[in-house]
Formats: structure tokens, C-alpha cells, sequence
């Protein structure tokens, strides 16, 4: 829906083209997978085999766009669009069947319908090429199918990176060849909260599941079919407590933890011996061999540093290399994965806490506690993927009152979503050319089912997509063309929020939740960055 262009950019013309089971589809072979997609996006609905040959739709190889850019024109003889790529080619044909009546994005036909479009000539180019979604699949395992029509639906919106947060510490769900325990034990937990951590409450299920290698190869080529690049993370040294209750030895303490069942931050983390690096350097081994795209994740996030501060060993490591603390430390830590994915071609990402011991060289920087880290991060030469907490954190609640399930954190609206701009105004020319883009987060600590997980996405994943795509925004447009888009998501069986509220059956009051006031998180923020110094 984002990416039927804002209305600069649409000229309409007169009259429409019409499809018949004879028109045919032809394609240069450059773009030739834009149009076989098509051809099997529309055939279920429609009817339409679309076959090969002239006239009827048309993708067509043109110099001097982007990589990512297409126009699109149909008159009431023939669709054309033309394309420098595969992915521009790829979006026209988003557009196009955008365009169509929402029943095109049904699985089978449900009535005799003629199938036309309006004649129009668009012209259409992302403003970022980092078009983003974090899925959280460690704290509620998403199973490989709902995976799969996730990012079907983050394609449909012309998003391009699916970042996949694999590992956490409330569990592991990567195969991992070498290491089979990570699964076998740290893919599963006894139970899981209930609601917000506040209240105490435990469902008593055991939770658990991971993906196979093979799993990930299937989910890595359909999203590549998709022009989608899926970024692993493998968190380090935090959020590992799933990690050390496979394999002790990777720990601080002489007990070894169970996989954790309670939200937030463990202090469980990892050891900084020689033999636990050369663990995780095994791990990326085979991450590398999974993923085959530029960017991998390593966390660096949210490390509390209680067991280093009173681990005999991690001293010594501080003294021995004179480091000036734990913050230290974990920069040193944490080089030794960036320096070896950069030693392999790759991108290391990490999230903004690793400002606080000094950035490894080469690393971009997920931004998430605001433009402060932004700012710095840009500043000091890092390439930069913005995703601030109180706008892009999917996981907050839509709408004050206690209807919204498991309400969190303050209130991200539709239309915060919206607004939100990654580029802050401080930034000189050069340095806004480090914002690669924005993602933006589904952390599922409380989403633990995929219709929750459609409701907690949308609309607002499309107010998102819309963001990060266009230049020129008009929420009034915006709302009026949701509501045409709404039909679209009902037709893929979307069970996004009503603009109303919740339907009675999207509510849990059996889990109580927290929320917060925008004011509270900015001070959480403003606390937690204030030994930052630019």
C-alpha cells in the first residue's frame, strides 16, 4: 500500500486495461522473475495463465534508473513496466497488482469478475534502501510457515530486510551442526510469563521450536525470490542465557542457569575465556554458510556486567589488556566477531550499546535509544540503521486503555508511525548519508501467537513501509487509501487492528500488561544514554 505512490507522482489517464485469459505477459530476461511471480500471484485469483508472448503486460529493461526504481504505465491496449533490475521490476509488479480489485490477493477465485485496471503512469523510487522488519522468533518461536507469509506480507509493502533475531535468552532456534544442544536443550523453556514480568504470572506451558539448516535455506531463498535479505543476529555477549544453559561452560558461575522463563534482562552472560570466542566464532562459521547476504548481527546489546565485575578472570582480561572497565571489555569482546565477519566480506551490525566502549571499526550501528546514538554513531563514520524504542518498536500498545492486548510501553499510534522520520535534523549533508535506512521491531515477548502477531503489525507495519518509501507523505491520504488497503489485508487473512479498537476476541485481559507513559520512556532513554559524549 505504501508503494502506490503518493499522488505527485500518479497521473491518471483515461480509460483502463482490462485482462482476458489471453493476455499475454513477456518480459525481458533480466526481469523475467518479476514476471513469473506475477504470473503466480495473480493465476490463483484470477484465473489468468498470463502466457508468454507479445503485447498484454509488459516488463521492460530501462537505463538510468535505480536499482529499485520503476515506472509503471497503462493505457487501455497494454501495462508496461520498465525497470534497471530485477527488484525495480519486482515493485512495479506490487503496484500492479495494487491496483487491481483486492480480491486479486485471494488464494482462489470466489466469483465470475472482469479483472481491469485504470490507465496511470507512475514513477516510483524507495527514499532508503534499508527497508526493515525485526521479527523476534527467540522469545515466541514463529513456526517456518507463518514465517514464510510474514514475509510474503513485508514484500507486498515493498520492505526489503527481514531481520531475523534467532537466539535471546529465552531461547535458541538455529541449528547449529557443531553445537547441537543450543536446540536440543536451548530451544525450549518449562514456561513463560503470563502478562508483564510485574505480575508474577506463568502460563505453565513448556514453549519452544527451531529451524533446521535446511529450514533456513528455504526461508533464505523465498525471501531472496522476494528481493528480501534476511539478516541474522546471534546475540553476544547478552541475552545468551539460552546459550549457557546448553553449554555451561560458556558461563560465569559455577550453577548453570535453566533456559530462561521470565522477561527482561539476564544477568547471565557470557564468559570472556578464549574457548567460549572460539565457540561463537564456530557458530558464525555456520551462520556464514546459511546467510548468504551482507549483514550479520551480534547483538552487543543490553549486558548487564555484574558477573563480569566479579569474575576473577574477567579482571584479569581488563588488567592484562588495559582496558579502563567492563565497558571496555566488551568492545574488546565483541571485536573479535566483528573483525572476523569483516575478514569474510561481510557487514557486522550491532546495536548502539557498543558506543559506550568505543565502536569496533567497521561495524554499522542498529540505533535504537534515540537520536542521540543516531547522531553519534553517523558522526563518528558508521553507517547507521535507525529504529527508535518509542516509534518503531511494534511491540508498544496502539491506544491508551486497558483493551489493547497486553498493553506496553507508551503509545505508538498509527500516526506516530507515520511521522517517524530516521534522519536527525542535526546531521550535516554528509552525515545523513550514513543512514542507511530503518527497521522497524516486532519483539515478542507478549506476542505469542501469529494473529497477535498480524494485530500488533498492522496497519501500522504499513504506515512504516510508507514512511521509509516516499519522500512526500499525506496522512489524510494515507487514511483514505488504509481503507482500500484494509481490504487487501483481508483478503490475505490479515487480522490487523481495527482503526476502532480490538475486536473483542484480539483482547487478553487473562495477561496483564504495563503501560508506560511517554514521558517515562524518554527519561528511561535519557538515562540510559547520558554517559554518552560526543
Amino acid at each position: 500500500m505504501t508503494t502506490i505512490p503518493a499522488p505527485a507522482r500518479l497521473s491518471p489517464g483515461e480509460g483502463c486495461f482490462t485482462f482476458t485469459v489471453t493476455t499475454a505477459l513477456a518480459a525481458d530476461p533480466v526481469l523475467a522473475r518479476a514476471a513469473a511471480w506475477l504470473r503466480a500471484s495473480l493465476l490463483p485469483a484470477t484465473g489468468l495463465p498470463l502466457p508468454e508472448g507479445p503485447g498484454g503486460v509488459e516488463f521492460r529493461l530501462a537505463g538510468g534508473l535505480g536499482p529499485e526504481e520503476y515506472r509503471l504505465t497503462v493505457t487501455e491496449k497494454s501495462v508496461l513496466i520498465e525497470a534497471a533490475s530485477p527488484a525495480g521490476a519486482f515493485y512495479g509488479a506490487q503496484t500492479l497488482r495494487q491496483l487491481l480489485h483486492p480480491a486479486a490477493f485471494r488464494r482462489g477465485r470466489i466469483a465470475g469478475r472482469t479483472w481491469s485496471v485504470p490507465a496511470v503512469s507512475i514513477a516510483d523510487a524507495p527514499r532508503y534502501g534499508w527497508r526493515g522488519c525485526l521479527i523476534d522468533v527467540a522469545r515466541h518461536y514463529l513456526p517456518k510457515n507463518d514465517l514464510l507469509r510474514y514475509i510474503d506480507l513485508l514484500a507486498m509493502h515493498k520492505l526489503n530486510v527481514l531481520h531475523l533475531h534467532l537466539t535471546d535468552d529465552q531461547g535458541w532456534r538455529l541449528q547449529i551442526r557443531k553445537y547441537p544442544k543450543l536446540t536440543e536443550t536451548g530451544a525450549w523453556r518449562r514456561e513463560s510469563p503470563l502478562g508483564a514480568r510485574r505480575h508474577r504470572r506463568f502460563d505453565g506451558r513448556p514453549h519452544g521450536g527451531f529451524y533446521s539448516q535446511d529450514d533456513i535455506r528455504e526461508i533464505v531463498a523465498y525471501a531472496a525470490d522476494r528481493f528480501i535479505t534476511v539478516v541474522p543476529e546471534i546475540d553476544l555477549p547478552g541475552h545468551t542465557q539460552a546459550a549457557i544453559a546448553s553449554y555451561p561452560r560458556l558461563g560465569n558461575l559455577a550453577t548453570p542457569p535453566e533456559v530462561a522463563t521470565e522477561w527482561g534482562i539476564s544477568e547471565n552472560v557470557l564468559n570472556v575465556a578464549d574457548a567460549t570466542i572460539a565457540f561463537f566464532l564456530d557458530v558464525l562459521e555456520e551462520v556464514l554458510e546459511l546467510f548468504p547476504g551482507p549483514y550479520v548481527c551480534v547483538g552487543g546489546d543490553e549486558v548487564p556486567k555484574t558477573q563480569w565485575n566479579d569474575s576473577l578472570a574477567a579482571k584479569e582480561r581488563i588488567r592484562e589488556l588495559g582496558l579502563r572497565d567492563a565497558a571496555e571489555l566488551q568492545t574488546w569482546f565483541m571485536r573479535h566477531f566483528t573483525d572476523f565477519l569483516l575478514a569474510r566480506g561481510r557487514r557486522p551490525l550491532s546495536w548502539d550499546e557498543l558506543l559506550e566502549g568505543g565502536l569496533p571499526p567497521g561495524v554499522t550501528v542498529a540505533s535504537w535509544r534515540g537520536e542521540r546514538c543516531t547522531t553519534m554513531a553517523a558522526r563518528a563514520g558508521h553507517d547507521v540503521v535507525v529504529s527508535p524504542f518509542a516509534e518503531t518498536y511494534l511491540d508498544f500498545r496502539q491506544a491508551e486503555g486497558e483493551q489493547e492486548p497486553v498493553p506496553i510501553g507508551s503509545v505508538t499510534c498509527l500516526e506516530t508511525v507515520y511521522a517517524f522520520d530516521p534522519v536527525p535534523a542535526a546531521l550535516t549533508e554528509a552525515e545523513r548519508g550514513r543512514i542507511l535506512g530503518a527497521q522497524a521491531a516486532l519483539w515478542t515477548e507478549h506476542i505469542d501467537s501469529p494473529r497477535l502477531l498480524d494485530y500488533m503489525a498492522f496497519p501500522r507495519l504499513a504506515a512504516f513501509a510508507e514512511a521509509v518509501w516516499s519522500s512526500e507523505r499525506d496522512l489524510e491520504d494515507f487514511l483514505v487509501r488504509l481503507a482500500v488497503h484494509e481490504k487487501r489485508l483481508d483478503a490475505l487473512g490479515v487480522e490487523y487492528r481495527p482503526a476502532a479498537g480490538p475486536h473483542p476476541w484480539q483482547r487478553r485481559p487473562d495477561a496483564p500488561g504495563h503501560p508506560r507513559t511517554r514521558a517515562e520512556i524518554d527519561g528511561e532513554l535519557a538515562a540510559w544514554t547520558a554517559n554518552l559524549r560526543f
